[in-house]
C-alpha cells in the first residue's frame, strides 16, 4: 500500500466517524488553554482539568499571573508533574503576554514560542486549537500512533520530523483535526503498552497490525 493511500484511509475513517474532535482540556478563552497546555506537558489532561479551575478563579488574566509571584502560583498547581518549573514559567508566560502581547495571546507560533514554558509542540497546539492554524503538535500519542500505522517512516527519530511528514500528506484544512485523531487514538485505543488491536478501527491498513499478525510473528 503506498503512503498516500494509507493516509486516504486513515482520513476518511475519522471524517465519517469522529467528524469534529476537540480538546479534552477545558478551557473558555485563549490565555485558559495557554495555561492548560502549559500544565499538561508530562502530565495528563485529567490532572490538569482537575487543578485549573481554582487556578482561573484565582489568576483570570495574564495580569493576574504577572502580579503574582511562583511561591503562590505553585500552591495551585502543587499536584501537577514539576510544578515548581511550571509556576516559573506561568509567572513569566503572564508577564510577557501583559508587556509584550497587550494581554493577548498571540496567533503566529514563532511568537508563541517566545513565551516562557511554550516550545513547538505548545505552540503549534495553540495556533491549532484556537486559531485552526495548519499546525500539528507532535506529542508521544501521535509520535507513537503515526508510526505505528505507518503513516511516518520509521527512522523518523525527532517530533520535528514527524511533524514534516505528517503535513506533507494531510490536506491543509485537517491538519488542525488529524492532530487530535491522533492523539486520542493513542490515548484510548492506541496504547503504548498494550495496544487494544482486537477494538481497533484502522487494523487494515496499520502495519504494525500487519506485522504483529504475519506468520514469521505468530510462529
Amino acid at each position: 500500500m503506498k503512503k498516500q493511500e494509507r493516509f486516504d484511509q486513515f482520513i476518511d475513517h475519522f471524517k465519517e466517524n469522529f467528524p469534529d474532535p476537540k480538546t479534552e482540556l477545558e478551557y473558555s478563552n485563549p490565555y485558559e488553554l495557554l495555561v492548560a497546555v502549559i500544565l499538561s506537558a508530562q502530565c495528563t489532561d485529567k490532572r490538569v482539568n482537575l487543578t485549573t479551575p481554582k487556578l482561573f478563579e484565582a489568576f483570570p488574566t495574564p495580569q493576574h499571573l504577572a502580579d503574582s509571584n511562583s511561591d503562590e502560583v505553585f500552591t495551585y498547581i502543587r499536584s501537577i508533574s514539576y510544578p515548581n518549573n511550571k509556576a516559573k514559567h506561568l509567572v513569566g508566560m503572564g508577564k510577557m503576554l501583559v508587556e509584550d502581547f497587550n494581554s493577548e495571546v498571540p496567533e503566529r507560533t514563532d511568537d508563541l514560542q517566545k513565551l516562557p514554558g511554550v516550545g513547538r509542540k505548545t505552540a503549534n497546539v495553540i495556533a491549532s486549537v484556537i486559531f485552526n492554524q495548519p499546525t500539528m503538535a507532535v506529542d508521544t500519542h501521535v509520535f507513537r500512533v503515526s508510526k505505528r500505522l505507518g503513516l511516518v517512516n520509521q527512522n523518523a527519530k525527532t517530533p520535528l520530523e514527524v511533524e514534516k511528514q505528517l503535513v506533507k500528506y494531510i490536506p491543509e484544512e485537517l491538519i488542525h483535526k488529524a492532530h487530535h485523531w491522533l492523539i486520542l487514538h493513542g490515548r484510548y485505543v492506541c496504547l503504548a503498552r498494550s495496544p487494544k488491536c482486537e477494538t481497533c478501527d484502522l487494523t487494515a491498513f496499520c502495519k504494525y497490525y500487519q506485522k504483529l499478525s504475519s506468520p514469521s510473528v505468530r510462529n
